[in-house]
Parts: C-alpha cells; sequence; structure tokens
C-alpha cells in the first residue's frame, strides 16, 4: 500500500494565499455595506442611511445594465429621505442583472451591490368595454366547419379501428388460427 504525504508550501505560496483573501474580503466589505438593494417583480429599489444632506440633496443612485461601466451611464434618480435613511426606486425594469451605485451629495460613494431582476416589467392593461350579450357558450371551436375531406378521414379512420377491433377479438376468440 502505497501513502503519500501532504505537499508541504512554501512561504511565499502561503503569504500569496493569505494576501489573496485580505484583498478579496477587504472588497468585498468595501462593496457595499452602506447600502441595501431589493427587487419587487419589476421595481429596483436602494436604501442608505450614509449619505448627509448639502445643499438640499441627499445623492444620486445609479442602476447600470450590462455593458454600462460608469456611474453615468445608468438610469438616475435622486435620493429621497431623511437623515435616518435614503431611498431611490426604479420601476419597469427588464429581466437582467444590474449593478446600483449610490454617490452622495459629498461625493462619496456610499456603496455598489448587484441585483438580479427576474420579472419583466408588467405590462398597462387598458380596460375594454364588457360584451353586452354576455358569455356565448358553445359558439367557440364547435362553430368551425371542417369540409368533406375532412370528415371523410375522419370517418376512414374510425372505420379501420372497428375492422381492427373485430378482427383482433376474433382471432383471440381461435388462439390457434389466423
Amino acid at each position: 500500500m502505497r501513502t503519500s504525504s501532504p505537499p508541504l508550501r512554501s512561504g511565499a505560496t502561503v503569504a500569496a494565499a493569505a494576501a489573496l483573501a485580505l484583498a478579496t474580503a477587504a472588497g468585498t466589505a468595501a462593496a457595499g455595506p452602506g447600502i441595501s438593494v431589493s427587487t419587487t417583480g419589476s421595481t429596483v429599489s436602494v436604501t442608505t442611511s450614509a449619505c448627509a444632506q448639502i445643499n438640499g440633496n441627499w445623492g444620486t443612485a445609479s442602476l447600470l445594465g450590462s455593458g454600462q461601466s460608469s456611474f453615468a451611464q445608468g438610469r438616475q434618480v435622486a435620493l429621497v429621505g431623511t437623515s435616518a435613511g435614503q431611498s431611490a426606486a426604479w420601476s419597469n425594469v427588464a429581466a437582467g442583472t444590474y449593478t446600483v451605485i449610490v454617490v452622495c451629495s459629498n461625493g462619496s460613494t456610499a456603496g455598489t451591490q448587484s441585483v438580479i431582476v427576474s420579472t419583466a416589467p408588467t405590462p398597462t392593461v387598458t380596460p375594454t368595454a364588457s360584451p353586452s350579450r354576455g358569455v356565448m357558450g358553445g359558439v367557440g371551436g364547435a362553430a368551425e366547419d371542417y369540409g368533406t375531406e375532412t370528415l371523410v378521414a375522419g370517418g376512414a379512420l374510425v372505420g379501420t379501428g372497428l375492422l381492427a377491433t373485430a378482427w383482433y377479438l376474433k382471432r383471440r376468440s381461435r388462439p390457434h388460427r389466423l
């Protein structure tokens, strides 16, 4: 039986792995603890309490779609709220993956977070007048005229099925004959 020992790691490899883990953790922590993004149907909303009001403005939130990489390219909405919390929302957002970025009025980024919208926007339905004659049962597909060829083909299939059934039952009653 052959046994193997675990591979020994050099100090440089261990240091590089530790640095990568710290960099990943730092990037995740800085990515968006100051914002909270949620979706309801085709509406995306963001809330934060990280921004301070300057000249009556809390800041701006931007919704970036795929292929958009800067804050200015997205759908921008002004933050509204109080010193306890600010929010912004986008409605009729198509299904897909988006990035939400919140920039406070002092220019600092409150946070960045990705969100997946799985529901397409619901279309606006305009009401129509109700039918004046009520429900007309039995007028659906039963009122279609199929033509002579269709009726003959259907009758031939039914007749063939009846003949095949009779032949099978007759053969079954006498097992040694064809």
